[in-house]
């Protein structure tokens, strides 16, 4: 198996398992994580995942070389990318996605951590999107995530270069926005996260998602509107009620 679900309170931990390879990713996590998103996200029992990777190496170095066709024509790549439905999987997911980063984070790594609402790094961890040092640019959306979470400047400088960034780095640019002393205290910090956030009232969360996901492809007045038309909505929604109703009885909220 290439990918490994594991499932607590409220919280799913997807973990990406090629810790021999250094979670290389090859076609059966492609197709494999896509169908295990879809599945979580459909879970009532699941309200916040996590993305890991196993082994104490690294979270994921990116694509496994060994698996590239030396002769497969740009066509015929284009087509097995399509048919994976590959990193843009997680962009349908409705609950909050935490990645938890250790180790080596390169490549298609860190796309799949970009694709994450929050990343959480080990102070072990090391970044890079080396593919222009293959005579290639990312192609799991790191031209396009990547200048909207650090900035253009900053990310044409990583992209160009390839070089590697050390944890502290990235949570300076904020690449990632928390860092854990090391693995053990890694996990434990991001299960403590995800069961904060499993403890959120959803349909508040997946609104934020679609607020600030939306509106950075949409016009400031259009994303304005969208917020008010979302905040209207909660405002008559059985979450938004059990929130004011815990806090006149003193009591702390039940979302299930």
């Amino acid at each position: 198996m290439t990918i490994g679900i594991e499932r607590f309170d409220g919280v799913a931990l997807l973990e990406l398992r090629r810790p021999d390879q250094m979670n290389a990713i090859n076609d059966a996590m492609r197709t494999g994580v896509p169908r295990a998103l879809r599945d979580l996200d459909s879970d009532p029992d699941v309200r916040a995942i996590i993305v890991a990777g196993s082994g104490t190496r690294g979270f994921c170095v990116g694509a496994d070389i060994k698996e590239f066709r030396e002769k497969e024509s740009a066509i015929d790549f284009r087509k097995r990318q399509k048919a994976s439905a590959w990193i843009e999987s997680f962009d349908t997911v409705s609950k909050p996605l935490v990645a938890a980063l250790h180790g080596y984070c390169f490549g298609g790594g860190i796309e799949i951590a970009l694709a994450c609402d929050i990343r959480i790094a080990s102070k072990d961890a090391i970044f890079a999107l080396p593919e222009v040092n293959l005579g290639l640019i990312p192609g799991g959306g790191g031209t396009q995530r990547l200048p909207r979470i650090v900035g253009a400047g900053r990310a044409l400088d990583i992209l160009m270069t390839g070089d590697r960034i050390s944890a502290e780095e990235a949570y300076r640019i904020g690449l990632v926005t928390r860092l854990s002393e090391d693995q053990e205290s890694l996990r434990t910090d991001a299960l403590t996260l995800a069961a904060k956030l499993a403890e959120k009232p959803p349909t508040a969360l997946a609104y934020v998602k679609e607020t600030v996901r939306s509106g950075g492809e949409l016009p400031l007045k259009a994303g304005l509107g969208l917020e008010r038309d979302l905040f209207a909505l909660l405002m008559d929604s059985d979450e938004r009620r059990e929130a004011a109703l815990a806090f006149k009885e003193k009591r702390k909220p039940n979302f299930s």
